[in-house]
């Protein structure tokens, strides 16, 4: 999947995806989940131990 495709399925910008890619940007919990279960399909589960 490319930048442009993740970008446009979880509601951000190509140029975010690649930011956060690089380590250029800091990323919110929710845009995190928003990316991983909007974009990728995928669940996120956060543990505290």
């Amino acid at each position: 999947m490319t930048q442009q495709e993740l970008a446009l399925k979880s509601g951000t910008t190509r140029t975010y995806i690649s930011r956060i890619e690089n380590e250029r940007s800091d990323i919110e919990l929710g845009t995190l989940r928003k990316i991983i279960e909007t974009g990728l399909g995928k669940k996120i589960e956060i543990q505290i131990k």
